[in-house]
């Protein structure tokens, strides 16, 4: 028998037999012109040191840009003790496991994640995770569907138009009406949500920092939504739970987003990995894999899938979700971030990103190419609007080795810095803005 396939001549002259064939290539006839009839015309093998100089060659070939450029992807410091852990065989696995007893490690450190996440958020119970922030939002979404048994949804404009993108796709699938609350002055407008609002409305969804940066005041909104029966669903950044109001202050029942900003590389957009938080009143709704702790015959601490009649491999098209996997390596990433920074070291962290991006803003605007655009609070990002042609902007500062802001619609720039920008490069990114 040859050492990697599991079938010996004898076993193959067997199953032609039984067919009727002679050669395996009978099996194939049908197949024409269009089966490879000769060897693949591909170049010979390299060496090591040959292939790792071919990839070098190749990534030489990238533009490493500094970024002022956020819009849902965000930096953050990059301590190697994080790859050095999570590269470790016990964890480097895509599946979270059938078996909790011979998986306590790996159960406990996605126990840990969803503490982390309640810790943040003020909800009652996490899952283990989700894809990334927009896949958490459309989940968000059909918990409320199936709590309220409605089948129209609110979603505030000010919401980061990509995650809008995925959940009207999610949406489109089952079938659910779609409206769109109006913004005003950069955030969502609460007069038009009472206009909208009616006894069909499922949830309304609404984000912040918005897609602006804009920290938007919900302070009303609950006791909006109750009057109809709505439910109220928080999409919000973590890093600006650590200084800001969190989704359970402003008596959410559902909170998502996306903690790919705590220790996560953008990595040219993924992998990333979403939060899904809620009240104890919904957690038979929540979607995916939900770890609990609880303890042995003889005592001892343990750790296993809990509620699992939710899940589909129990049962099927009843399920609360069709969603048969999660992201626990990246959960694992946002663990460690984490317990290494602290609750004292994220609030440092986030205070940085905050005065940063102040900073920056108040630096652009001495350069008398933009005008400010509002007054609202924001966070890591704000909205400027540039008095020149931001195509014209945007070009050559690519050009000067930078990924300039988000040009969001006619002449309003999207600016971003986060924690890990220092002093010098704003200013010189500012300095080379005055130029253009």
């Amino acid at each position: 028998m040859h050492k990697y396939l599991p079938h010996t001549a004898s076993d193959i002259k067997a199953m032609l037999d039984k067919i009727g064939i002679k050669t395996i290539d009978e099996l194939f006839v049908a197949l024409g012109d269009i089966k490879l009839t000769k060897p693949l015309d591909i170049p010979s093998q390299m060496s090591e040191n040959e292939l790792r100089d071919h990839f070098e060659m190749l990534a030489s070939k990238n533009k490493n840009l500094l970024s002022f450029c956020g819009l849902g992807s965000y930096e953050s410091y990059d301590f190697s003790i994080i790859d050095a852990l999570t590269s470790r065989q016990e964890f480097l696995t895509s599946y979270t496991p059938y078996q909790p007893e011979v998986s306590q490690g790996t159960l406990q450190y996605i126990f840990e994640f969803q503490s982390y996440v309640c810790e943040l958020t003020g909800m009652d119970i996490a899952n283990a995770s989700m894809y990334d922030g927009a896949s958490s939002t459309a989940e968000a979404i059909f918990m409320a569907v199936a709590a309220t048994r409605k089948n129209k949804v609110l979603l505030s404009k000010t919401i980061n138009p990509y995650v809008l993108e995925v959940v009207e796709t999610y949406c489109k699938y089952r079938d659910l009406d779609i409206e769109y609350v109006l913004e005003k002055d950069f955030s969502f407008d609460l007069e038009d949500l009472k206009k909208k609002l009616n006894n069909d409305v499922a949830c309304f969804v609404a984000q912040t920092p918005n897609v602006y940066g804009i920290l938007e005041d919900y302070s009303k909104v609950k006791e909006t939504l109750e009057e109809t029966g709505t439910l109220f669903i928080i999409n919000q950044e973590p890093s600006s739970l650590a200084l800001f109001k969190a989704p359970s202050e402003y008596n959410a029942d559902i909170a998502c987003g996306d903690m790919q900003s705590l220790g996560l590389k953008r990595n040219f957009g993924g992998p990333s990995v979403g939060y899904l938080a809620t009240i104890s009143k919904y957690q038979r709704r929540l979607p995916g894999r939900i770890v609990g702790k609880t303890v042995d015959v003889e005592g001892k601490r343990g750790y296993v899938l809990t509620l699992q009649a939710r899940e589909q491999h129990i049962r099927r098209e009843k399920a609360t979700s069709n969603i048969c996997s999660n992201q626990s390596l990246m959960a694992l990433t946002v663990s460690i971030y984490l317990s290494l920074v602290g609750k004292q070291g994220l609030i440092e962290l986030s205070k940085r990103a905050y005065n940063n991006a102040h900073y920056l803003e108040e630096e652009l605007l001495k350069t008398k190419k933009f005008k400010k655009t509002t007054d609202k609070p924001f966070y890591q990002e704000f909205v400027l609007e540039y008095l020149g042609d931001p195509k014209v902007l945007e070009t050559k500062l690519l050009a000067l080795g930078y990924l300039s802001g988000y040009n969001i619609k006619d002449n309003l720039i999207i600016f971003y810095a986060s924690e890990v920008r220092t002093k010098a490069e704003i200013d010189e990114f500012v300095k080379k803005v005055g130029e253009v």
